[in-house]
């Protein structure tokens, strides 16, 4: 078996609401910790939001965390969510 050294992010599914609000379902793996992990950013007005990705609630690495945000981030700017 061989060991995963990069961070693994996937969209799952995503949704818009009236509300200019979007939510996105992500999965994937940690590389820092070994750990894989799931759950859900909300972007409003255009910054993401979540446990995930926030910094004191958040259960996965630092440098995850950050691989997470810019991900969606980039995703979210070149209108991969519209």
């Amino acid at each position: 078996m061989h060991e995963i050294n990069q961070h693994i992010l996937s969209v799952i599914d995503f949704m818009s609401t009236d509300h200019k609000t979007l939510f996105v379902k992500v999965m994937g793996y940690d590389a820092s910790f070994g750990i894989e992990f799931n759950g859900e950013i909300k972007f409003l007005n255009g910054m993401p939001f979540g446990d995930l990705i926030h910094e004191q609630r958040s259960f996965v690495s630092p440098d995850c965390r950050q691989y997470i945000r810019k991900n969606l981030l980039n995703m979210y700017n070149a209108g991969k969510f519209n």
